[in-house]
């Protein structure tokens, strides 16, 4: 495990870095007492405070025309390194527990072991060749949620990780594990003092992929049995905090309308788990074998505080590049087309005799 923890990782307050921890497990002794600590840790149900400090590094998201909201900038949390090697080892344990009790929601594909970008593009792909094949065109909504690491409950998903059947021993240490949690934040030369953290889970643990998979199950489930209620023919994506809601008919009017009122309810329902949709990311597609006119009526959510959405010719989700008709041309042209440059670049820096022209 600790083998593929990189050398070049930028390390937490204790500036203990993984080419360090490499170097001091090698003796037996101190892998011994590292061992020790982690089912001490366990057992207890306690997580020290040494290992609830960290510092958040703030770095502005590239091509964005404003900096002054939070959302234009990522927060990257360094954490102690004993302490992240301990929970990449709960992080196991965790991951095997909820998988064996199958409480993740089957529509959830990241963040999750032997789950990745692939399996979404796949599934996705399945669902719209069956929907062809009973002569249904298929729409997808894809929906972003703001903030949503920083953003998560501590309180509500103490009781999540309740409901999903953990021994008691080990809720107990996730409860002393999200409180009294401090960190400073690092801007350029800035440094701020330190501050409590009582929301949210730092994108540099290893555990905060699982907790946001848990976070977003019970969600999922609920989203799932409204509509089924409400008589609203929707299938659902999810990817860590990019989702995806999927319809097919033989009308895009139809399909629009059912869109319209899922997002409606998935607006109301994330507001009640303390998250909320980041509108200008909302992005509307749809899937077509008609070989005449193809042009699909725009999606308006504007009475939802959302955009009027304008179908487009190609849309890009999770790093492919869907067309209508699933032919992957875009695709296949634009990663061409990066490997072709990647690749003269490498001989403009290979070349001996002269390199880049300066600017």
């Amino acid at each position: 495990m600790i083998s593929k923890c990189s050398d070049s990782s930028a390390p937490g307050p204790d500036k203990l870095s993984w080419h360090h921890l490499k170097f001091i497990i090698k003796n037996d002794a101190c892998l011994t007492n590292i061992i020790n600590i982690a089912d001490s840790c366990i057992n207890l149900g306690y997580w020290p405070n040494y290992f609830k400090i960290s510092t958040t590094i703030i770095i502005p998201k590239p091509n964005k025309t404003l900096y002054n909201q939070l959302k234009a900038f990522h927060l990257i949390v360094l954490l102690n390194t004993l302490g992240k090697l301990i929970e990449k080892v709960v992080t196991e344990r965790l991951q095997f527990m909820v998988a064996c009790n199958e409480f993740i929601h089957p529509s959830q594909l990241g963040s999750l072991k032997f789950k990745s970008t692939s399996d979404a593009g796949i599934a996705l792909t399945h669902t719209i060749w069956s929907g062809w094949a009973k002569g249904k065109s298929t729409s997808s909504l894809a929906f972003d949620i703001s903030q949503f690491f920083p953003s998560l409950n501590h309180k509500l998903l103490t009781l999540i990780l309740e409901k999903a059947g953990l021994d008691p021993k080990v809720m107990t240490f996730f409860v002393n594990y999200l409180v009294k949690r401090r960190t400073n934040y690092l801007w350029n030369d800035f440094s701020s003092p330190m501050f409590d953290v009582n929301v949210g889970v730092g994108q540099g643990s290893t555990l905060s992929p699982i907790f946001s998979t848990l976070y977003l199950s019970p969600f999922l489930y609920i989203l799932e049995n409204r509509l089924k209620n409400l008589k609203i023919p929707i299938s659902i994506l999810s990817f860590v905090d990019d989702g995806l809601i999927i319809s097919q008919n033989k009308s895009f009017d139809i399909s629009n309308s059912h869109l319209f009122c899922s997002y409606n309810v998935l607006s109301k329902l994330l507001d009640s788990f303390s998250l909320i949709i980041e509108h200008s990311k909302t992005e509307i597609f749809h899937f077509s074998r008609s070989q005449g006119f193809f042009n699909p009526p725009p999606l308006d959510l504007s009475p939802l505080g959302g955009l009027t959405l304008q179908p487009k010719d190609s849309w890009r989700y999770l790093g492919f590049i869907f067309d209508c008709k699933l032919t992957f041309h875009k695709h296949i042209d634009y990663y061409t087309n990066k490997a072709i440059s990647t690749v003269k670049c490498m001989k403009l820096l290979g070349n001996l005799l002269q390199g880049i022209s300066p600017l």
